[in-house]
């Protein structure tokens, strides 16, 4: 097994906010896909190389964004800064700033619809 992880899901209040929000802050398309009733998912960009771990913004009844529990980690790329200067412009908000880590640097921030979410490089 090459990841822990493989998939996640951030859920949305606001499913277009949260799209223009990921789309703004991590400078790609996220894609749009209709899954049947009350359910959308909206493909995150995927900036690995040869695979790796994807993620999607989820609207649907039972999503509930939450700022406790399980906080997903983002690649921040060479430089979380570049992400971290979208983030407020975008509707969200900068909780801890860039920060040396073990292995590289981590930030936390909030979403458009109130999930905690971080980045991190290594």
């Amino acid at each position: 097994m090459a990841n822990s992880i493989n998939w996640f899901e951030i859920p949305s209040k606001n499913f277009d906010r949260a799209c223009k929000f990921y789309s703004s802050i991590l400078g790609g398309e996220v894609h749009v896909a209709e899954m049947g009733g009350d359910m959308k998912m909206g493909m995150l960009p995927n900036f690995s190389q040869g695979g790796g771990v994807g993620g999607h913004i989820s609207s649907s009844p039972d999503s509930k964004p939450s700022n406790e529990g399980v906080m997903v980690y983002l690649n921040g790329g060479d430089d979380l800064q570049v992400i971290l200067d979208k983030v407020e412009p975008a509707g969200g908000k900068v909780v801890m700033p860039k920060t040396k880590s073990p292995g590289g640097y981590m930030a936390i921030f909030t979403d458009t619809e109130g999930n905690r979410m971080a980045l991190h490089n290594a």
